[in-house]
């Protein structure tokens, strides 16, 4: 999730876990722990456009990183504490607060390697936004209580909260996609494979994607109480490297480029623009209607050697920012 979230979630792990008269070290120690597994998006390079969506979300938010990554934490913070705290202590606050990390990623879509290196590819559960201002609100209201009235408390009822929130995320994914494979059935359409995610900030409103027949089709579904509204989008061929007479020389640096977007985006991928060098991941777009992609890779087929370069396209005009409210409201 975002880098507050992230913090917060540590933060009150931390306190949660805290002697009183150490909590408000502890708040900070789980503050700082949480933001580390995301130090990840510092592996970049200015040749390389790719590596960065490569190793984000990677090694530092799997599961079995956890009691390195608080290692870290902890002689990081060590230096600058050593006087308030023995090392153990900083430890221990260090795991609370790097503990959920990779897991509050996993529960988003972008892609978590939660399992590496026991398993090598991405998991998604795809119950709640990268952002979400109620999720992150909860988490900061214990924290801000648990530091002011130095207590454990409000941490806990606050993370209770969160936990119920997730599980009601993961009640309103079920609903939407068995919306979405309601749909499918009416269209006479046989999905292939599939994908439900929740929209930038709230449970409300999901984008629904299924392949069926080579045709990726997007829908948006507002899961209301007691009410299904599917708001019809768009459809766009997937996109297949065989079939594509610009596709790069085998072996090529560009042909690994491609390989790498392919598995980064699992596949999810149509081209979109109208000179041919562009594709995009079609899981994700500004507005849940549409197959327009948020990001994607431009290439020049005649240079196979050079990297391609990776684009966001975040622009929302505003006709779009009314539909999605509009959508969002049940309109």
């Amino acid at each position: 999730m975002d880098l507050l979230t992230q913090s917060l979630m540590g933060a009150g792990l931390a306190q949660a876990g805290a002697r009183r008269d150490e909590l408000r070290m502890a708040t900070g120690i789980g503050l700082v722990a949480g933001l580390l597994a995301d130090a990840d998006v510092l592996i970049q390079s200015s040749t390389d456009p790719l590596l960065q969506i490569e190793y984000h979300r990677h090694f530092t938010h799997s599961l079995f990183f956890i009691p390195l990554g608080a290692l870290i934490a902890a002689l990081l913070l060590w230096p600058f504490i050593r006087r308030q705290l023995p090392l153990t202590r900083i430890y221990l606050y260090s795991l609370l607060g790097y503990t959920l990390s990779g897991f509050l990623d996993v529960c988003t879509s972008y892609g978590t390697y939660w399992l590496w290196p026991l398993v090598d590819q991405r998991l998604a559960f795809n119950i709640i936004s990268i952002i979400d201002p109620l999720f992150t609100t909860l988490l900061l209201i214990g924290v801000i209580r648990g530091w002011r009235g130095l207590s454990a408390v409000p941490s806990r009822v606050a993370l209770l909260l969160a936990g119920a929130y997730l599980l009601l995320g993961w009640f309103q994914h079920e609903r939407a996609q068995d919306e979405m494979t309601r749909v499918a059935a009416e269209r006479e359409h046989t999905i292939e494979r599939a994908l439900v995610k929740p929209t930038m900030g709230n449970l409300l409103l999901w984008r629904s994607i299924y392949e069926s027949g080579g045709e990726f089709y997007v829908d948006a579904v507002r899961a209301g109480l007691g009410e299904m509204r599917l708001y019809v989008g768009g459809s766009s061929s997937r996109y297949r490297p065989e079939e594509d007479p610009n596709s790069p020389l085998p072996g090529s640096t560009l042909a690994a480029d491609f390989g790498r977007f392919l598995d980064f985006s699992d596949g999810f991928v149509i081209r979109h623009g109208e000179s041919g060098q562009h594709l995009g991941d079609v899981r994700y777009a500004m507005l849940p209607t549409s197959i327009r992609p948020l990001w994607g890779i431009e290439f020049n087929p005649e240079y196979s050697e050079q990297h391609a370069s990776y684009h966001f396209y975040r622009t929302m005009s505003k006709a779009e920012r009314q539909a999605f409210f509009d959508m969002l409201l049940g309109r």
